[in-house]
């Protein structure tokens, strides 16, 4: 099962995504704020979230365990596999041959996956267990429905 996993893994954002125009003006979350010069430039979205095209993927989330790090289900996560994940990164780990988006706890030695959502348990590996860190998310994007 372990190595058909292997073969299914999802492909590289190894080609350039389409350019979007983007306005100079900054949009307020506030109150309003007064109109602006509304110029546009062009603006590609992999400049801004891939920096590693032949080393990201996009993949989505299942589930509620990271809901207090701004993470939903059904977000679309940018995964890098380039950068070293470090302590409190959120990062993509494969355990025992599933895909899981966790924070990433390294210290002392010891490693375990932390959810951000109390009512899931930390994962920390047993003997035997598999745990491989995949990849470190980058950036999460949420589809609003209309």
């Amino acid at each position: 099962m372990y190595s058909n996993f292997r073969e299914n893994l999802p492909l590289p954002l190894a080609t350039a995504l389409q350019r979007y125009p983007m306005l100079q003006a900054t949009v307020c979350a506030g109150f309003p704020s007064p109109a602006e010069d509304l110029q546009e430039r062009a603006l590609s979205l992999d400049q801004i979230l891939i920096t590693h095209p032949q080393a990201t993927y996009l993949m989505r989330v299942r589930g509620l365990s990271m809901v207090e790090a701004g993470i939903f289900d059904n977000d679309l996560l940018v995964v890098n596999r380039a950068l070293k994940p470090r302590h409190n990164s959120i990062v993509v780990a494969i355990v025992d041959g599933e895909f899981t988006v966790k924070y990433l706890y390294q210290r002392q030695g010891r490693i375990r996956l932390k959810a951000a959502n109390p009512t899931y348990p930390d994962i920390v590996p047993r003997d035997g267990q598999t745990l491989e860190v995949w990849g470190v998310v980058t950036s999460s994007t949420r589809q609003f429905t209309i």
